[in-house]
Order: C-alpha cells, then sequence, then structure tokens
C-alpha cells in the first residue's frame, strides 16, 4: 500500500512477554537529513542489531531515530548475581574501610542495587537469541507500524499548514502581476518626464525614446519570474497531496522560489507607490517561502 506524506517527529514502542521474559522496543524520532540510527540494547542482544538495523531501514528513510530495547527476566531466573562484581564492591569497601579506619561492614541490600550486580545471566540470553530475534524483529515492526501513524498524523497537521501558506502565495504572486501591468505604462511615462528634465528645450526623438524605454522595461520586467513562481507553488502543491518521500524535493522547489523572489525583488523599479508596493509583497513573499521550509525540514 503506497504511504502518505510522512513527518519525521514521533514516538511508538511494543512489548512481549513469554515464559521467563519481557521485551519491550521503543522508537522515537526527529527531524534529519539522512537517516541516522542509533540503537540501544542490553547486553549479549549485539547479534540481533544488524536485524533490527535492517528493517529500521525498510521502514524510513530520512530521521534521527532512537531505537531501544529493554529485556527483563520473570521468575527464579532473573535472580541471577554476578559474584566477580559483587566480590569487586565488597572488596573496595573493605579496602576503605581499612584505609580509613571504619569499623562497618559492607551493606548486602546496598550492594545488591549496585551497577551490574542483578543481572540476567549472559548465557541464558545466547541459549535462547533465535527466539530472541524473532521477538524483537516482531516487536521493532509492530513498532514502526505505530510510528508511521503518528507520523503521518503529524504530517497532516502541516500539510493543513502549508497548504495556507501556498494558498496565500499564490495570492501574492496574483497581486504581483497586477502591478507589473499597471508599472510598465507608468514607468514609460516617468522615463519621458525625466529625460525632457534632463534635456529641457532639446527635443525627444520618440524612437531612441521607445527604444530605452523598452530597455528599461525589460530590466525590471518580473514577468517571467513570477511565471517560474506560480509554477513552482503548482508542483509543491502536487508533492502535498502525493505520496512519501518527498521533503528533499520540497527544499529543493524552495530554493528555487527563493531564488525568483530575490530576482524579483532585484528588478522592482523605483521607489513610487507601486515600486513599494511591489517590493512590500516581494519581501511577504520571502517571508512565506521561509516559514514553509521551516516546516518542511520535518517532512520525510
Amino acid at each position: 500500500m503506497a504511504r502518505g506524506l510522512r513527518s519525521m517527529t514521533g514516538y511508538a514502542q511494543a512489548d512481549a512477554v513469554e515464559n521467563g521474559w519481557s521485551l519491550r522496543v521503543s522508537l522515537r524520532s526527529v527531524n534529519h537529513r539522512f537517516l541516522d540510527l542509533h540503537l540501544r540494547v542490553p547486553e549479549g542482544f549485539e547479534p540481533i542489531e544488524p536485524t533490527m538495523r535492517r528493517i529500521v531501514r525498510e521502514h524510513l528513510r530520512r530521521g534521527h531515530v532512537d531505537l531501544t530495547v529493554q529485556y527483563e527476566m520473570a521468575g527464579p531466573a532473573a535472580v541471577g548475581v554476578n559474584r566477580q562484581v559483587a566480590s569487586a564492591y565488597i572488596s573496595a569497601a573493605k579496602e576503605l574501610s581499612d584505609e580509613f579506619g571504619l569499623r562497618s561492614n559492607p551493606d548486602i541490600a546496598g550492594i545488591l542495587r549496585l551497577p551490574g550486580v542483578i543481572a540476567p545471566p549472559v548465557a541464558s540470553i545466547e541459549n535462547e537469541m533465535e527466539r530472541f530475534e524473532g521477538a524483537v524483529s516482531r516487536c521493532l515492526s509492530e513498532a514502526l507500524g505505530k510510528l508511521d501513524k503518528m507520523r503521518e498524523q503529524e504530517a497532516g497537521h502541516l500539510r493543513e499548514e502549508m497548504a495556507a501558506r501556498l494558498g496565500a502565495m499564490s495570492k501574492l504572486v496574483m497581486r504581483m502581476e497586477s502591478l507589473a501591468e499597471r508599472v510598465r505604462p507608468a514607468f514609460a511615462k516617468r522615463l519621458e518626464a525625466r529625460l525632457k528634465e534632463l534635456l529641457g528645450e532639446n527635443q525627444i526623438d520618440p524612437t531612441r525614446l521607445a527604444q530605452e524605454a523598452a530597455i528599461a522595461a525589460e530590466r525590471s520586467d518580473v514577468a517571467e519570474e513570477l511565471a517560474r513562481l506560480r509554477s513552482h507553488v503548482q508542483q509543491f502543491e502536487s508533492l502535498l497531496a502525493g505520496a512519501a518521500d518527498v521533503g528533499k524535493k520540497m527544499d529543493f522547489l524552495l530554493q528555487e522560489m527563493q531564488r525568483e523572489a530575490n530576482t524579483t525583488l532585484s528588478k522592482t523599479p523605483g521607489s513610487e507607490a507601486e515600486g513599494l508596493e511591489m517590493t512590500q509583497i516581494g519581501l511577504e513573499l520571502k517571508s512565506e517561502i521561509e516559514k514553509l521550509r521551516e516546516q518542511v525540514q520535518n517532512i520525510e
């Protein structure tokens, strides 16, 4: 089944309980340019890591992902004492007592709470590694399914916000196109008035005036940039309504939109009312593009 648009932010977990032990697999993801996977597994579970990495890569394309496996044994097997670790703690305690002249004896209950003293024997994990691998794989697949749903829900909210911004951008482009049409004749009149002011009583060659006006108008014409901007907005809308794995394409389109907006601003004519309004619209366009860029950073 085709996947929809997905965010890179989410959390999910899945559990498995069997005779004598229990597992919990949890996933936490945030945005990242590539797939950045970090595993935290109990001692003895290292042989399963390649399988876990493969399963995650089959489901996710981008994002910083923390995958944690928690394992607990139940019943008598859970109370395994690592005597070597306990002995080391007791020896260290006795040495400190002798060195500082203390008379207290080591607190056994306290020693049992120290890291590594109570732990399931690694040998028991190795003996059941095939069962553990199957259970971890099932839990991981279940957690990834839950993560997908959460990321799709988050993407739904982002889609609504981005669609609203694209709508605002389309309106801004329409306003600028309307202004650009009004600017052309006004610009030609201002150019003629300026030339008369500079030349005084000298006659202006109509042909030369038309040539200069055409050159100046071409330099300030933003029709091509606005057409490309409109096209980029439409392409972005298509990606927004399409399948997953479009974050990088969206980011590329936003770069192109920013380039067209910058070019449009650089070609905005003069400081008259129309030019100032076009500048204001251009700045609003850049602001909308930047806000879209922030949201796209979280799209897979």
